[in-house]
């Protein structure tokens, strides 16, 4: 009985994990708070019946009710977070707020299944956001977020050349110790963060170019001078040959995404245990062969979604400053990912970077959840800006009205003395018309009146449609993107 509602618990995860993705998407075309609101909620009630379901099963497979104790405080624990963020900052982006849930959900479920007092340390150390014994801190976690300011700040200043060149000798230079400390993985998330923000910044192509072809050869000299970059690439070039020498991981984690296939074997029915550090840099290996590969592609989804929102961010930002971290940080974010699963699927070498939110690292969690923070920042800077940017619409609007408005006056008070001007020279065609301040007040020029429509429609051609309402229903308000 307990593998059957194993077997039958693993399809509605992945029914409830394709539903969640698929309004990860659906937000974007939303053009009302409270359809918005309708699919937040939504997105929360299909996480924790995720949870419980998977929480569930491991009960029923292992026996343990510390297992269901430990999924209560998670609920407590997330409950708090997105309410938390609701009271105290309600203008901040609640997609990125339910993605990091999700993700944080998905890492702790897996987690859990692993290792135990593992989950327990990952969830005391996402509560507390303190390091606790036998969680490490990796500098390197932290130098990307000071990495992206700097270049932030340098770019910002100056774009000529003699600043780019000093710039970018500050980047080869962190590129080049990480390189020389065997941390591959930051090496490159550092190369590619420059690279691109660097391009953004001068909008010159051959700064792209010679950065690609530079990197490249640097590529090749360190193949040449480093022993453990030849390992890695040749575990990359074929880990069953290799599989004594570095191969091991990437043969186990390709025999782990083979065999859980499509749907997964299901929650403690794999075998994830045997992928060498499958808490950490081969989760998503771990997560493929226990719930599936169209789960493990949700996550991936989920990933792309958040940094669709963090490019959102980034082109709406009119501060430079803002606009290069917010950049930056995406980048970083889903630069990250990309390493993460490249080198877990043999797409490209091994590089030992976690999976941002879900693989095991207090290092990791903290500075994830730092660059999560610093991207709500900016989101609130965003809408602030775009509210500004409203309220000087709204006001030239008006002064244009109320200056068409004043000209249409002046028109038919003009229009009403000439006509009277005119009837007393017909009268009596000896006399002069002397004063005539007396308005027509029935006399309307009708060019006026057309450009006073005119100026109406241009002044109200940048607000949004509102949905057709009944004259006592209040008319929603609408998100601005």
């Amino acid at each position: 009985m307990v593998n059957i509602i194993a077997e039958i618990s693993k399809y509605m995860m992945i029914v409830l994990m394709a539903a969640y993705t698929f309004s990860c998407f659906s937000i974007f075309a939303q053009s009302y708070e409270e359809d918005e609101k309708r699919v937040y909620i939504l997105q929360n009630v299909l996480m924790f019946l995720m949870q419980f379901l998977a929480y569930a099963v491991m009960y029923l497979k292992t026996g343990e009710q510390k297992l269901l104790l430990f999924f209560a405080v998670q609920v407590v624990l997330l409950v708090a977070v997105i309410l938390l963020y609701s009271i105290l900052y309600p203008n901040v982006s609640r997609l990125i707020v339910n993605n990091m849930c999700m993700l944080l959900s998905v890492g702790l479920i897996m987690i859990t299944r692993l290792s135990y007092e593992s989950a327990v340390k990952q969830f005391i150390f996402i509560a507390l956001g303190t390091a606790i014994g036998g969680i490490g801190i990796q500098p390197s976690e932290f130098v990307k977020i000071l990495f992206v300011f700097y270049v932030a700040a340098s770019l910002k200043n100056s774009t000529e050349f003699k600043n780019v060149v000093i710039t970018t000798a500050v980047a080869a230079a962190h590129v080049l110790i990480l390189v020389v400390s065997t941390d591959l993985g930051a090496a490159l998330i550092l190369f590619v963060v420059y690279l691109v923000m660097l391009y953004v910044a001068t909008k010159q192509p051959l700064y792209a170019a010679a950065g690609i072809g530079a990197g490249s050869l640097a590529a090749v000299a360190g193949y040449h001078l480093f022993a453990h970059i030849k390992i890695r690439v040749s575990a990359w070039k074929d880990p069953f040959a290799s599989y004594n020498e570095g191969g091991y991981q990437v043969a186990q984690s390709l025999f782990a995404i083979g065999t859980g296939s499509w749907f997964g074997m299901g929650l403690c029915q794999g075998s994830p245990d045997l992928i060498p550090v499958a808490e950490s840099d081969f989760i998503f290996s771990a997560i493929a062969e226990e719930l599936g590969v169209i789960f493990a592609l949700c996550v991936i989804l989920i990933c792309v979604s958040c940094y669709v929102m963090f490019l959102n961010i980034a082109m709406e930002l009119r501060n430079r400053f803002y606009k290069l971290v917010a950049l930056g940080l995406g980048t970083c974010y889903i630069f990250q990912v990309f390493l993460t699963i490249g080198g877990v699927t043999k797409f490209i070498p091994s590089t030992g970077v976690t999976l941002p939110l879900v693989s095991y690292g207090g290092s990791s969690i903290l500075s994830s959840m730092i660059m999560i923070g610093i991207i709500q920042g900016l989101y609130i800077l965003r809408e602030d800006e775009e509210e500004e940017l409203e309220w000087k619409r709204e006001m030239a609007a008006r002064k244009r009205r109320a200056k068409a408005a004043r000209e249409k006056r002046e028109r038919s008070g003009n229009g009403g003395r000439n006509s009277e001007d005119y009837e007393g020279q017909r009268q009596n065609p000896g006399r002069r018309t002397g004063g005539g301040q007396k308005r027509n007040g029935a006399g309307q020029d009708e060019p006026g009146r057309e450009r006073a429509i005119k100026d109406e429609q241009r002044g109200s051609r940048n607000k949004k449609p509102t949905k057709e309402k009944s004259k006592f229903e209040e008319v929603p308000k609408q998100r601005i993107r």
